[in-house]
């Protein structure tokens, strides 16, 4: 698949590597410092590997925005580390 480019996987995952120009990555359905108003990567060359390694498809992707932050965003709930209590 083609990715769209709509700027949902630059939301809505946790990213815990360190993102270039910072000291630490991101938290879950925060904004990607590097997302430009136009829902582009500005660091597109430089990007962690995490994120280069990310492939988008329809099932993650959807058609549009929404449907990829909803699947993104329940994709991060169902990895994330479970904590003992």
């Amino acid at each position: 698949m083609k990715c769209n480019q709509c700027g949902a996987c630059c939301i809505a995952p946790s990213i815990s590597t360190i993102i270039p120009g910072t000291t630490s990555g991101k938290a879950a359905g925060t904004r990607c410092v590097h997302l430009n108003a136009n829902m582009k990567c500005s660091i597109y060359e430089k990007r962690p590997q995490v994120c280069r390694d990310f492939t988008p498809s329809p099932q993650i992707c959807g058609q549009n925005f929404d449907e990829a932050f909803k699947n993104l965003s329940q994709l991060e709930i169902e990895t994330a580390p479970k904590v003992l209590k």
